[in-house]
């Protein structure tokens, strides 16, 4: 295991220091799921959920998410990414929804935190839409899938 690059020396939390870093292409992806009824994912499917699309609404809240992800982590680098997208997916069990986002950006520090942010607000997003027809949703998963530079 790596040390700890957000403590400073006296074991403070601090922003770590890139700017001695080229700017490179780097790429995240993270992955992620909802858990959630057979009945409200045939609901998300036929676009009769009350509050509107959840699959296009979520995508539009992950993408902002990614965006704002320097805003709400603490010690993450405000970035301007240049491409995020998010995707979904059904496994046959018909018991979640999967959730991908990608992220990339020429910068001297990785975009991990923009796509596991996009992944986490997206999977927020969809329980906010059907938390009225399904009290038993679970979000989990969250993880990076893959990261890389240059």
């Amino acid at each position: 295991m790596g040390q700890l690059t957000h403590i400073s020396a006296t074991g403070e939390a601090s922003m770590v220091d890139v700017s001695h870093k080229p700017a490179v292409l780097r790429e995240a992806v993270a992955r992620g799921e909802i858990r959630l009824a057979p009945e409200t994912l045939a609901l998300v499917e036929s676009d009769r959920i009350a509050k509107g699309n959840v699959l296009a609404t979520a995508r539009i809240a992950g993408i902002q998410a990614a965006k704002k992800t320097g805003e709400l982590i603490p010690l993450c680098h405000p970035l301007p990414i240049t491409h995020c997208a998010v995707d979904f997916s059904v496994p046959p069990s018909r018991d979640r929804i999967e959730i991908t986002a990608s992220a990339k950006i020429t910068a001297p520090t990785g975009v991990e935190m923009e796509a596991l942010t996009a992944v986490t607000v997206a999977a927020l997003t969809i329980y906010d839409m059907c938390k009225a027809v399904d009290k038993g949703m679970v979000i989990g998963e969250v993880r990076l899938v893959s990261k890389r530079k240059g």
